[in-house]
């Protein structure tokens, strides 16, 4: 994280990084590279029954690399599979598998599959075209009949909701924060932490030192605490998580110095030859025995010594699915040159005052690979289990161009970049690398407020316009058919960004397999009921979209209380640790800039489903709810997050006297969970 820089300097950077994107510019900005054609499915699999055709099939689209369909295209063929590792095992599809595209439209005829199951995903191929998965789906039923709801009453907006279709395991891990509160504090019931930041690009884990650059005054000193015990600005975290049933991701440095001491006194720059007396080498790999505690004697710190301390010291972590030390490549090294400068060879610019930038090399994508096979090769080689993240970065151009690394010319798009070498590396190691692949997601989206002044939707305003972008912002995550108002829409997406699915499109591409992380982002407007909507409609999205991790990064002077609200609406909506079901489920909405629904079932247990509404609009609206599903619900617990509270409110329980059908009023800008129960 940035600290102070983040609000604006780092966006400052981006700007001028991209060509004048924020005043007129010239031109096209970013001059990206080609996109790479690729299959998009039009028409998903549904109505699945085993060894039975499917009433839905699947209808694939031969798109160019801007997105076009290939209308010229009748020769190439698209095979459709069952996704390796989804549905049940042993399952075979049957049917025309294989048809030839008819201008550009690849049609699906007679696919069925054998054998009934959950998260089936058909897999469609063709040569010269990235591939494209399905969304998940079900085959056959579980938990009796499937009951066909009534219709419900005549309503503003009407939901339906499919437990038969696009089933998704929910990563437990998307309900996390960095620097979690484990003490009472709010929110509670998270499964996830992360030690990260700028202060961990630099942190010595023998004696706790670390420096966070230009955050302030580019300064050694012992601000992370933990004394003189190895690992003691970390170990604490991890128990405290563990203790809670969390997961905590750990940051291990890569940028190859660390700091030496906790003398503090200013910018490190003061020393002559600070590099050799303020820090020491920073190594993947130590070549020699272990050794806990560590000699401090030398001038080395090791990191898969590291690895090896938290390892004996926390056994069983990497394989505990509820107890888990996840890895992390470093922390924004895209921003390495302007957050640390004086390990990247600008001895005199940056960090007084506090957040000014530096301007030191920025590295290669070359350099960045290095550094990412060295170093999660060392954690793998102690810990053959571990889960690696990677690369961390800080925003869009670093995604996109690792914020203008002098080879981006001759390798083209970063994250393609850096999927594709890895897949090569994993034949050549013998075993994965980087597991995660993971980002920092700060909106850019922005509007005019009342007196004219642009402003992020990530700061604590609650002008109206402001309020009015922040709403529609997580669409972005998502919608194909969202352009929110920023520098990244008008300059490089040059329309909608849908972050998510075009991050899985990169890792279909290049490294299939690949999980996704957003190990940091913030929608701003932390004591406003606004801020509470985006908090629950991210994770609504993230869960939805097949994100393994997410970890909230706060920022501003507020107290967040809304956001903790938001968390609340999944994670404790009852002041009971009540929690959205573990599996995604279909759950249509007509209107997505007016409101949102999220729907979930828990694995193995037909009789509770959870939903999440959300209603964006400034007045009370009526929903109508249909639920297709093997149970029938006869009653629904209410819990509101509206305006008046930041905590969900219990209001009286509905009872549904119609077949799984029902409406519901929401009440203005408000989030509500419904617990639908026999």
């Amino acid at each position: 994280m940035r600290y102070a820089m983040i609000a604006l300097g780092v966006l400052m950077f981006a700007l001028a990084a991209c060509g004048g994107a924020g005043g007129g510019g010239s031109g096209g900005g970013l001059n990206l590279p080609p996109a790479a054609p690729s299959l998009s499915i039009s028409t998903q699999p549904a109505g699945a029954q085993p060894a039975t055709t499917f009433t839905t099939q699947p209808v694939v689209e031969l798109r160019d690399g801007t997105g076009a369909l290939v209308t010229n295209d009748s020769i190439t063929q698209v095979t459709a599979s069952i996704q390796t590792g989804t549905g049940t095992s042993g399952a075979a599809l049957t049917g025309t598998a294989t048809v030839t595209a008819s201008s550009g439209v690849a049609t699906f005829t007679g696919l069925s599959i054998d054998l009934a199951g959950t998260g089936y995903r058909l897999r469609f191929t063709a040569t010269s075209f990235a591939a494209a998965s399905s969304n998940a789906f079900n085959v056959g039923s579980s938990g009796g009949a499937v009951i066909t709801p009534s219709a419900p009453p005549a309503s503003n907006v009407t939901f339906n909701v499919n437990s038969q279709n696009n089933a998704r395991a929910i990563s437990r891990y998307i309900y996390g924060m960095n620097g979690a509160p484990f003490n009472g504090s709010r929110p509670a019931n998270l499964t996830l932490t992360r030690s990260g930041g700028n202060r961990m690009t630099a942190y010595n884990w023998e004696n706790n030192a670390s420096n966070a650059g230009v955050d302030w005054y580019n300064q050694n000193d012992s601000y992370l605490g933990g004394g003189a015990t190895p690992g003691g600005a970390v170990t604490p975290g991890i128990s405290d998580a563990h203790t809670h049933n969390a997961s905590i991701i750990v940051t291990v440095p890569l940028i190859g110095y660390v700091a030496a001491d906790t003398s503090g006194g200013g910018d490190v720059n003061q020393t002559s030859n600070y590099l050799a007396n303020r820090f020491k080498v920073s190594q993947a790999k130590k070549g020699a025995a272990f050794s806990n505690p560590p000699s401090t004697a030398d001038n080395f710190v090791y990191q898969d010594e590291f690895i090896y301390f938290l390892k004996q010291s926390f056994p069983g972590a990497a394989t505990n699915p509820n107890k888990t030390i996840f890895y992390s490549l470093d922390n924004e090294p895209d921003l390495w040159a302007s957050t640390h400068p004086r390990l990247r060879g600008d001895a005199t610019t940056g960090g007084n005052p506090p957040g000014t930038a530096g301007n030191g090399s920025v590295p290669t994508y070359a350099e960045m690979l290095t550094r990412t096979k060295d170093y999660a090769d060392a954690i793998k080689d102690v810990e053959s289990n571990a889960i690696v993240f990677g690369p961390v970065n800080y925003g869009w151009l670093g995604m996109v161009n690792f914020q203008g690394a002098s080879d981006a010319g001759t390798h083209g798009d970063f994250l393609n970049y850096y999927l594709a070498q890895l897949a090569a590396a994993e034949s050549s190691y013998g075993h994965r690398l980087v597991d995660v692949l993971d980002i920092h997601w700060y909106p850019e989206a922005g509007a005019n407020n009342s007196s004219g002044n642009w402003t992020r939707v990530t700061a604590d305003s609650t002008d109206a316009n402001v309020v009015a972008a922040r709403l529609q912002a997580p669409r972005s995550l998502w919608d194909p058919t969202y352009t929110e108002d920023s520098w990244i829409a008008q300059y490089s997406t040059l329309g909608p960004v849908r972050l998510l699915p075009r991050l899985q499109d990169k890792i279909n591409a290049n490294y299939p397999g690949t999980k996704m992380a957003i190990t940091e982002y913030y929608y701003g407007g932390g004591d406003h009921i606004s801020g509470g909507i985006a908090q629950a409609d991210a994770l609504g999205i993230f869960g939805r979209e097949g994100l393994f991790a997410a970890t909230l990064w706060k920022l501003g002077s507020t107290n967040h209380s809304f956001i903790y609200g938001g968390f609340e609406m999944f994670r404790n909506y009852d002041a009971a640790n009540g929690s959205f079901g573990n599996t995604s489920i279909e759950a249509t909405n007509p209107d997505v800039a007016g409101y949102s629904v999220y729907a979930s079932v828990d694995a193995g247990n037909p009789d509770r489903m959870v939903l999440v509404v959300i209603n964006k609009t400034n007045q009370s609206r009526t929903a109508g709810i249909a639920v297709t599903h093997t149970a029938q619900f006869n009653v629904a617990e209410v819990y509101q997050l509206t305006s008046a509270n930041s905590q969900p409110q219990r209001v009286s329980d509905m009872n549904i006297t119609l077949t799984n059908a029902f409406q519901y009023t929401m009440p203005a800008n408000s989030v509500t969970t419904l617990v639908l129960k026999p």
